[in-house]
């Protein structure tokens, strides 16, 4: 691989490094779009890096955000309100493996050395359009290898994210681990237990998400030990039908996970992820026979919003069941009977929790048979 005489930057992303270089301020193009344009791979969120402390860069643009100015990072919104970050050159000087004390106003190189890995550590000038690659990420591009920038135990150390982010890397692109990164990697893996659950959560997500197979990103997470920390429901085993599941982060995380609720609960995730796990450990070994349709609609009655999260692990023949049944719109909630709460009331029915339990003992009927959703039918079954 060798790297083309120019990147086809966004104009937005020009203007903003033409004006930061015009103050006098050194500015390059770093990260995953450059990453990316060199593997050929669309993506167009080129992130800048800059001699201008966020205090100039703030002067400089009349609208910006500052995302993680205390980390030097600064976001300018475009004409169309698109936020672009811009980030002082900076060095970690102090780290406990989640948060990092940085010093700003060193050089391109110093930032570039901080990196986590060699194929993220490459920095392109946008107006001279030259190349700095001082660890030989394009080499490393070339030979489809994960790679830590210098010593990998010091940069796990660091952060200890970028654990699970080399795996996340290596899932997406294919790409093998160094085995001295690979070997620091295990080694370190305790250190993960310190990161918050939201970082987790958002790296197993985003992994997911990003693998070519998911079944290697499941398979790398437990080979380095980290499902052993965050994620221990996973267990062993073949993870190669993980594959045939949609790319959904918290259903795939439900259907291999022996407790769902869980892991969910560890990761920290909503309470609407939370409960569609829960649904899934639930249901997902009690499907009904298709050939029995009463069961079935009991079955789409309890699992209710949940039905098509568990429709994923049934067999062809209950799904085939399942959409001739939704095909007649039979009533399957309490909100489709023909009585109302009120009816019952007025017909004698003692208002209060009597009210629940008759609809209820309504609603099993009509499961049993549709026919006999008519108002007149369970007024007189009252």
């Amino acid at each position: 691989m060798t790297f083309p005489e120019k990147l086809s930057i966004p104009s937005e992303v020009l203007q903003i490094a033409k004006k930061l270089e015009d103050a006098g301020f050194e500015t390059w193009c770093v990260g995953g779009a450059i990453r990316d344009n060199l593997l050929r791979l669309e993506n167009h969120d080129f992130d800048l890096t800059t001699s201008a402390p966020p205090a100039e860069v703030q002067k400089l643009f009349r609208r910006t955000v500052p995302v993680g100015i205390e980390h030097g990072t600064v976001a300018v919104l475009d004409a169309a309100n698109q936020p672009h970050e811009v980030t002082t050159f900076r060095k970690d000087i102090q780290t406990d493996g989640r948060h990092a004390v940085v010093e700003f106003g060193v050089s391109l190189m110093d930032d570039l050395a901080r990196r986590d890995f060699t194929i993220n550590a490459i920095a392109y000038h946008p107006i001279r359009h030259e190349w700095r690659d001082p660890f030989q990420g394009e080499h490393d591009l070339e030979k489809k290898l994960i790679r830590s920038v210098g010593d990998p135990n010091w940069r796990f150390q660091e952060d200890y994210l970028r654990i699970l982010r080399a795996l996340r890397f290596s899932a997406r692109f294919e790409f093998r681990i160094h085995a001295r990164t690979l070997e620091a990697a295990k080694a370190n893996a305790q250190g993960l237990a310190q990161l918050s659950a939201e970082r987790v959560r958002d790296e197993w997500f985003k992994g997911l998400q990003t693998a070519k197979k998911m079944s290697k990103l499941v398979t790398l997470w437990r080979d380095v030990g980290a499902t052993r920390i965050w994620l221990p429901e996973l267990g062993g085993g073949d993870a190669s039908g993980v594959d045939k599941l949609p790319r959904d982060p918290v259903l795939v995380t439900a259907y291999i996970a022996k407790d769902p609720a869980s892991v969910l609960i560890r990761l920290k995730s909503s309470n609407r992820d939370i409960e569609r796990g829960r649904a899934i450990g639930r249901w997902r070994d009690h499907y009904p026979d298709p050939r029995d349709s009463a069961r079935v609609r009991k079955w789409l009655s309890a699992t209710g919003e949940f039905a098509d999260d568990l429709l994923v692990g049934a067999s062809a023949a209950f799904k085939k069941a399942v959409a001739a049944i939704r095909a007649a719109n039979p009533p399957l909630a309490l909100r489709d009977l023909a009585v109302k709460g009120e009816d019952l009331i007025a017909a004698g029915v003692r208002p209060g929790p009597d009210v629940g339990a008759a609809l209820a003992r309504l609603l099993e009927e009509v499961l049993e048979d549709p026919a006999r959703n008519t108002k007149e039918y369970l007024l007189s079954r009252v």
